[in-house]
């Protein structure tokens, strides 16, 4: 009888047994949604936050891109005013130069002008010979032309002299001028050369040798290192007698 009894002593132990599984139960998945609602939370906070870690990277290196870029400009404008001390430095000195070159100029035509012409007597000859001088102009121009050519710059400039001295004035006067200028640049004195040269340009405006003769006094500045000048007289060839030899010389130099 015992034994019959001993089943029915279980049931409320089962009973007990279930209502606690299922309470557990309950308590896990109360858990679960507390964990399920954390994560979703801590998801959200993270996205939030790595949104705004994401926003200062951008803006650290959108600050980072502003100080390169105004580095860079900074750089530029260092280095452009260094260009432009360096060119208004060179600009100076150039002036100077180009301003001590004119007073030797000024100086040379107050020597010029100052020196006293002596005619030469008809029996004196102007390379220490006896022999009559030729009288007319042409004559004149060949005679300085052959001491040219012979490198007897003193002479020619003499016979060239007398040339210019003529009264009434001969119709050779700007060749005279011409290869006078043109004996003072052979004999390397290049400074008096442009004098010369320029009477020629300035004096005979309708001279046939006025282009040779702007060619001429722009190499001379050239070869005292005034490139400026000389490149104003090039332009001005190339401008005033652009069919010339002497222009198609000059638009090469200006290249």
């Amino acid at each position: 009888m015992h034994n019959k009894i001993k089943p029915f002593l279980f049931f409320p132990v089962l009973a007990l047994s279930a209502c606690a599984s299922k309470q557990d139960l309950l308590v896990v998945e109360d858990n679960v949604r507390k964990l399920k609602t954390e994560s979703e939370t801590i998801k959200s906070q993270s996205a939030v936050s790595y949104s705004d870690v994401q926003q200062v990277r951008d803006e650290v290196s959108r600050l980072q891109g502003s100080i390169e870029e105004i580095s860079h400009n900074s750089r530029q404008n260092f280095g452009r005013l260094g260009m432009e001390d360096s060119l208004l430095v060179h600009k100076v000195d150039e002036l100077e130069s180009r301003l001590q070159k004119i007073e030797q100029y000024i100086l040379l035509a107050k020597q010029e002008s100052l020196a006293p012409a002596v005619p030469l007597k008809q029996n004196d000859a102007v390379d220490g010979t006896k022999k009559p001088l030729p009288q007319t102009d042409t004559a004149l121009l060949r005679e300085g032309l052959e001491r040219l050519k012979n490198k007897s710059y003193a002479a020619a400039r003499e016979s060239f002299g007398l040339l210019l001295q003529a009264t009434p004035p001969s119709t050779l006067v700007d060749e005279a001028q011409f290869y006078t200028a043109e004996s003072y640049f052979d004999e390397k004195w290049y400074e008096k050369a442009i004098l010369e040269y320029q009477a020629v340009i300035a004096k005979y405006t309708k001279s046939s040798k006025r282009p040779a003769a702007l060619y001429k006094q722009a190499i001379s500045f050239e070869l005292i290192g005034d490139q400026v000048n000389a490149k104003a007289r090039f332009g001005d060839l190339v401008k005033v007698y652009p069919a010339s030899p002497q222009a198609s010389l000059a638009r090469k130099k200006l290249k």
